[in-house]
C-alpha cells in the first residue's frame, strides 16, 4: 500500500473537489467500505441534507422555501438492489438501478447518460457500483476540454478489492470558474476503519472545506452476508 494516498491529506489540500465517491475494502478484508460527500458554493447547493430511504439515501432541501432549482441537486445518491450498492452524484443512480433490475449492467446504463447540462461547468457524472463480494467499479462521464459536443465515458473495474485499499473520484479537480473537471484515474487511497466507521466518516468530514461541505454518507457492508452499518453527517441540522 506504499503508493496509496491519505484521503485526509488529499481533501485538506483541495478547497473544492465538489462531490466525491470513495470505495474500497477494510484492512481485515471482511467489509466493503463506501463514502459519498457533497459540497456547494451556491445557497441552492448548500440548502441540502441527506436523508435515509428504504433502499439508501436521498438529498432533501433543508429549507424548501429557499430551494430555487431542484433539477441537479435533489436525487438519490445511494440505492441498493439485491446486494449491489449503487452510488452516484445524480439521477443516474436510478438509471443504473433500472438497468440492473432488468438484467443489464453498469456500463450499459451509463452509456445512455452524459455529463450534467450546467454550462459552463458541465459537471461530470461520477458513479460507483459495489458488488456483494466486495469488488467494485467506478465511472466518470465528462466533456473533452470543456466542449459539450463530446461526452467521454471512462470506466474503471476493480475485480479484486485489496484489504486496506480503496479508490477516490470526485467531480472537480479543485475550485475555479468554470470548475475544472477531475483528471486521470481514480486515486488509490488507504482505507482505515480499525477505529470504526464513525471515526472514518469524521476524518473525511473534518478534512472537507468548512465553508463548502454540505453532507456525507458512509457505509460498511460485511462480505458476503450483506449486513451493513452506516452514518450520515449533515452540516445543517434541525435544532
Amino acid at each position: 500500500m506504499m503508493l496509496a494516498n491519505n484521503i485526509e491529506n488529499l481533501l485538506r489540500a483541495n478547497p473544492y473537489p465538489g462531490r466525491g465517491i470513495i470505495t474500497g475494502r477494510s484492512e481485515d478484508g471482511a467489509r466493503s467500505i463506501m463514502a459519498y460527500f457533497i459540497m456547494g458554493r451556491s445557497e441552492n447547493s448548500r440548502n441540502r441534507v441527506f436523508e435515509k430511504t428504504d433502499d439508501g439515501i436521498r438529498t432533501k432541501a433543508f429549507d424548501p422555501a429557499k430551494m430555487t432549482d431542484p433539477s441537479l441537486v435533489i436525487y438519490r445518491p445511494v440505492r441498493e438492489l439485491a446486494g449491489q450498492l449503487i452510488v452516484t452524484n445524480g439521477d443516474q443512480t436510478d438509471t443504473i438501478y433500472e438497468h440492473l433490475k432488468n438484467n443489464k449492467d453498469f456500463r450499459t446504463a451509463l452509456q445512455t447518460r452524459e455529463f450534467e447540462p450546467d454550462a459552463p461547468n458541465y459537471t461530470p457524472r461520477i458513479s460507483g457500483l459495489i458488488e456483494r463480494d466486495g469488488s467494485y467499479a467506478l465511472s466518470i462521464l465528462k466533456t473533452t476540454c470543456g466542449d459539450p459536443t463530446c461526452c467521454c465515458r471512462f470506466f474503471y473495474e476493480y475485480p479484486t478489492a485489496l484489504p486496506g485499499l480503496g479508490h477516490f473520484i470526485s467531480t472537480y479537480k479543485t475550485d475555479g470558474d468554470p470548475l475544472p473537471p477531475f483528471e486521470g484515474e481514480p486515486i488509490p487511497i488507504k482505507i482505515t476503519v480499525t477505529d470504526g466507521l464513525e471515526q472514518f466518516a469524521n476524518t473525511i468530514w473534518d478534512a472537507l472545506n468548512r465553508d463548502n461541505k454540505v453532507s456525507l454518507y458512509a457505509r460498511e457492508t460485511k462480505i458476503p452476508t450483506g449486513e451493513s452499518n452506516d452514518i450520515i453527517i449533515n452540516k445543517k441540522v434541525t435544532t
